[in-house]
């Protein structure tokens, strides 16, 4: 065995790489595994990746090839690598392209069949004996399989469930023609507009020049990183009809403000399809509540046809790890159609990652949140967990009830409430966001600090006062539900604090921070209260998960209550 202590990595048997946080190549390492990797824990000293197949074949999707994974992984490790682990590697990393969905060659069956390309026969075999797939498998010849083109989808999702990583070169439909292009200049300001470097790049990775191999998948940006930017960057490159998807009607009012702003798209070229307004235009945003309505649970989802009505040749799925199920059903019918989804994080808590690679598409680009706040893009923020013992009897409380109710009433904890006034009192001069989940919880602290409160109960007009009222500075101290996750502008906010959050949910975590990662003079600080010695604590751990791979360090306070 070859032992090279001066080595940042630990590559184990199991699949599991550790990591030396304090090695002075921690974040190469960092940023190389990253690339093939899910970070599982981060204590202090030592954090613990997993190799799984769905991050090898994103990473087979980018480019990145099993030579690149072994050849780093050997340079980097302590010890030699297991032999099972880089077999593992290979064989995971070679099955992605075994397997094609192609066009049909015959003049006759083009838009009713598609055809599969096999590596070998042997590939041919296996799939045309597995039961999920054989189903949907047509005879094609003497010597082929095909695919009817209305199975295109639920063939992607099953196939990778059996762990075949379709590559679908099968092309889309042009959809109806749009002129769309690039301002020179914001209509709203007249300042000079053009997308940074890195939006461009993402956009091109995705269009791959009008290749059948682009055309469809995920681009990974911090939150304030432009996704958007992005997004019309690719609209002008693919020129059509464009269906977007967004989380909540004030998203679908921000982005019709950024589409007529920075492109040539005229006001009535651009339509809203919410639960308050129904326009159909050239390019329509909807929300994906409005989408998955229906009257009750035995009913029929009333707008999914919008999916179908309209010659759509782009659909974009803004916070696409998001996704409701219904959305995921419509989409396994849509593939003929270009995709592009939208997200700071592909971590979804329900673990459906895989359907949004098989039906939405690869990563296709993803940048590192630390490499953008060192090129300035996003903003330097300091993280801190402020740690708050229970205090008048409720840890009496806590121990006596059920696991169930431990987690909430640790959230609840009265005694954040003095903590949030140090807080408040030290930030009185910054713009500062106090996000939580639980209602009480949040209407006390708003009637404490007399400050605005906004909830899912919030009519949109008086959410787009109060968060316009934010923007100018007339209001410094805003508190919020789990409605301004998502997809809210607020450039000039500069502190969050989080007193209450959704058990482990990583994906949240990264939201609430990208709440305050725009740009801006004064230091942006994400604070986290959380009750000492609780679930909570417990939970917090899994929630900084993403963001300590993406670089971030969470400085933990005990803090005294008063």
């Amino acid at each position: 065995m070859h032992i090279r202590p001066d080595n940042p990595l630990i590559v184990q048997g199991d699949g599991k790489v550790l990591v030396e946080t304090k090695h002075r190549r921690y974040e190469e390492a960092r940023d190389f595994l990253g690339r093939f990797a899910e970070l599982e824990a981060s204590p202090e000293l030592l954090h613990t990746y997993r190799i799984h197949p769905l991050s090898l074949w994103n990473a087979a999707s980018a480019g990145m090839t099993a030579d690149d994974i072994v050849d780093r992984l050997r340079e980097m490790s302590k010890f030699d690598v297991p032999p099972d682990v880089l077999q593992t590697i290979r064989e995971t990393i070679e099955r992605y392209g075994l397997v094609k969905l192609l066009p049909h060659p015959e003049e006759e069956h083009h838009g009713k069949l598609l055809r599969l390309g096999f590596a070998s026969g042997y590939v041919a075999k296996l799939i045309s004996n597995e039961p999920s797939l054989k189903e949907l498998l047509v005879p094609d010849g003497r010597r082929h399989w095909a695919l009817t083109q209305g199975h295109r989808g639920i063939f992607k999702q099953r196939a990778l469930q059996a762990g075949w990583p379709i590559q679908d070169l099968a092309g889309f439909r042009p959809g109806e023609h749009l002129e769309i292009e690039l301002a020179d200049k914001m209509k709203s300001n007249g300042k000079p507009f053009a997308p940074r470097h890195y939006q461009w790049t993402a956009a091109k990775r995705w269009y791959q020049k009008g290749e059948p191999s682009g055309g469809c998948g995920v681009v990974v940006l911090a939150c304030g990183a432009g996704k958007t930017i992005v997004a019309m960057t690719a609209m002008s490159l693919v020129k059509t009809k464009t269906l977007i998807l967004a989380t909540n009607q004030a998203a679908v009012s921000q982005w019709r403000r950024e589409l007529i702003d920075k492109t040539n798209l005229r006001p009535d070229q651009v339509g809203m399809y919410s639960g308050t307004v129904k326009e159909i235009k050239p390019v329509t945003v909807a929300t994906y509540q409005i989408m998955t309505w229906r009257r009750s649970k035995t009913a029929q989802f009333e707008h999914l046809h919008l999916f179908e009505d309209e010659d759509w040749g782009l659909i974009i799925y803004d916070e696409v790890h998001l996704l409701p199920a219904p959305v995921f059903g419509a989409t396994a019918t849509l593939q003929g159609r270009r995709r592009l989804g939208l997200t700071a994080t592909l971590v979804r808590e329900d673990g459906r990652e895989g359907d949004v690679f098989a039906l939405v598409g690869p990563k296709r680009y993803d940048l590192p949140w630390q490499l953008l706040q060192q090129q300035g893009f996003i903003a330097d923020t300091r993280c801190y967990e402020l740690r708050v013992p229970f205090r008048n009897g409720e840890a009496v409380r806590y121990e006596q009830a059920s696991e169930t109710q431990k987690f909430r009433i640790a959230s609840a904890n009265p005694a954040k409430m003095g903590v949030l006034r140090q807080l408040v009192r030290k930030h009185r001069d910054d713009h500062v966001l106090i996000i939580g989940t639980y209602l009480d919880q949040l209407k006390h602290i708003a009637r404490d600090f007399r400050a605005p409160l906004i909830t899912g109960q919030t009519p949109h007009a008086e959410r787009e006062t109060l968060f316009g009222d934010f923007r100018k500075g007339k209001i410094r101290l805003l508190v919020v539900s789990k409605v301004a996750n998502f997809s809210i502008d607020l450039p000039d906010a500069n502190i969050a604090i989080q007193v209450s959050g959704t058990f482990g949910s990583r994906q949240e975590e990264a939201q609430r921070l990208g709440r305050i990662l725009r740009p801006k003079e004064k230091p942006a600080v994400f604070y986290t209260v959380v009750t000492l010695d609780s679930k909570e604590q417990e939970f917090a751990m899994k929630r900084q998960l993403f963001l300590t791979e993406q670089g971030y360090r969470y400085h933990i306070e005990e803090r005294a209550t008063g």
